[in-house]
């Protein structure tokens, strides 16, 4: 069996660490949570690796990197509200968790949400909230968020998901072009989202954040 206490240090060691991410509750939360437990069984000895996961449907849990440097853009504070879409097994709401007053936790998929309820369970994570429903339609009822972070690729974000960013939170995707991928911070101040480019990354595009298709004679 491998020793993912080991493994769970060289990956902050080796893929967060290098990449200018050195905020003391990131860290301490990537070194906590056990990612192989929040990863398909059959996954669970690439639970380590510097790259996106791959799960069914052309889901991906998102690589270490990337998560930690969407985070170090955030800021999550012990006082917010985050709302966490396309959570899968429940792996970025457990390390947000330890970040936030509480998580909310939006899959659409019915197996994957319940199993990261029960992962979440096994590990004492009582702050995450597992909603079960469309990933472009948010979670409006627990809503609004301080925080809302993408947990893949965005062509086009929802005006659902943006309505539920509160004035002055902040939100993080993962901006998709073919096959290149831009992460963006978005503040919101009125109705209106400000975007700034942090770093380049890429994942699948969400279900329901495909970019618009123009009709055309």
């Amino acid at each position: 069996m491998p020793d993912y206490t080991s493994l769970r240090t060289a990956m902050v060691d080796t893929q967060v660490r290098p990449s200018d991410v050195t905020k003391f509750p990131i860290i301490e939360a990537m070194l906590t949570v056990p990612r192989e437990a929040f990863v398909p069984a059959a996954q669970r000895d690439a639970a380590y690796r510097g790259e996106n996961l791959p799960l069914e449907n052309g889901r991906v849990v998102l690589e270490p990197r990337t998560l930690a440097k969407m985070l170090d853009a955030l800021n999550v504070s012990k006082d917010e509200l985050v709302l966490d879409i396309g959570a899968a097994l429940g792996y970025s709401s457990a390390v947000v968790a330890r970040m936030a007053e509480a998580v909310v936790a939006v899959e659409s998929d019915e197996d994957l949400a319940e199993d990261a309820q029960a992962a979440l369970a096994d590990h004492n994570i009582d702050n995450v909230v597992v909603h079960t429903g469309p990933l472009a339609e948010g979670a409006a009822s627990h809503g609004p968020y301080d925080v809302i972070i993408v947990q893949g690729g965005v062509e086009n974000l929802p005006e659902a998901i943006a309505q539920q960013l509160k004035d002055g939170g902040r939100i993080a995707c993962v901006f998709m072009t073919g096959a290149l991928g831009d992460v963006q911070i978005g503040h919101k101040t009125g109705s209106r989202i400000h975007w700034r480019s942090e770093f380049n990354a890429g994942a699948p595009v969400l279900q329901g954040f495909e970019k618009e298709v123009a009709f055309e004679l």
